[in-house]
């Protein structure tokens, strides 16, 4: 992060949500003990949490106490951890390592992963309507947010988009391959400042603001991810580098080229700062964590 304040503002969040998050107990009971282990294997493991964080700041901007929102940042933080196990599976991505470490499957085995990544979703709704300080409009629309970002026209439609175009990279066109990640990865990184802002009693024009800035932001998130998996070593990412070539998946380098995905990734940063310019306050944490997501790896 460039500006000192904005870096120290992140730190904060990310401090108080990682012990909000190791606290978290999902059992008590001996025998479900297991199921607990494998899901804090994975909730645990580190991360970039950007879409937690990204809650968090946007409850900040429009006047809430980031804190008060930490049930709904750690249930975003949920499903976004579910989305990884299961997209990590023989059935799916097929990766034997996530963050440098054997993957759920392959530490737990395929039915327990499955198991932790469905009971993360049930205890993410857990989290939203008993702990989420809030009116029962705002946590009904966090609800809604949710589902409707990480359902059939959301993150498992992009997942299933992505997967009819393994294999056929060289063939996806452009616009096809804009909604995959739309969907994919762009609509809960849109929801995480979306969930911040509902709760902080933001008007309809303020969430749709935050909106345009994260729907960009998550586009360059995805790209300079793709950038990585080609040009990265399996070191530094965690996992099998020049994978996504492997299996031939539509990526913005398979589709535009290493430069271009780069050009690509630029133009979106560029609109993720072009929409700040509607936003109200103070928006420096926002710029900086746009030019942090374009620019890690580098």
């Amino acid at each position: 992060m460039e500006n000192l304040a904005s870096a120290g503002r992140w730190e904060r969040h990310r401090r108080i949500f990682e012990e909000y998050l190791e606290g978290l107990v999902f059992t008590r009971e001996p025998r479900l003990e297991r199921l607990q282990e494998a899901m804090r294997y994975s909730l645990l493991a580190g991360g970039k949490r950007v879409r937690p964080l990204l809650c968090m700041e946007s409850a900040r901007l429009f006047g809430e106490d980031p804190e008060r929102v930490l049930p709904s940042a750690a249930a975003i933080e949920l499903i976004h951890t579910y989305s990884l196990i299961h997209d990590d599976l023989p059935a799916m991505d097929d990766d034997d390592f996530r963050r440098g470490r054997p993957t759920s499957h392959r530490k737990f085995g395929e039915a327990m992963a499955i198991l932790a990544g469905d009971a993360f979703f049930g205890e993410a709704l857990a989290l939203i309507t008993l702990r989420q300080e809030g009116s029962c409009e705002q946590r009904l629309a966090v609800v809604q947010e949710l589902a409707g970002s990480t359902g059939v026209n959301g993150m498992v439609g992009g997942q299933v988009l992505d997967m009819a175009q393994t294999g056929a990279s060289g063939e996806v066109d452009p616009q096809t391959l804009f909604m995959i990640h739309r969907y994919k990865t762009g609509a809960l990184i849109k929801s995480s400042a979306r969930v911040g802002a509902i709760l902080a009693g933001a008007g309809e024009e303020e969430q749709r603001a935050i909106s345009g800035y994260a729907l960009e932001l998550g586009l360059c998130f995805q790209i300079v991810d793709d950038v990585l998996n080609a040009t990265g070593s399996t070191e530094r990412l965690g996992k099998r580098a020049g994978s996504d070539a492997e299996r031939g998946k539509a990526t913005f380098v398979s589709v535009f080229g290493l430069d271009g995905a780069r050009r690509e990734a630029d133009a979106a940063c560029g609109r993720a700062l072009e929409a700040l310019g509607g936003l109200p306050g103070d928006t420096s944490a926002l710029r900086d964590l746009a030019l942090f997501v374009r620019h890690r790896g580098s």
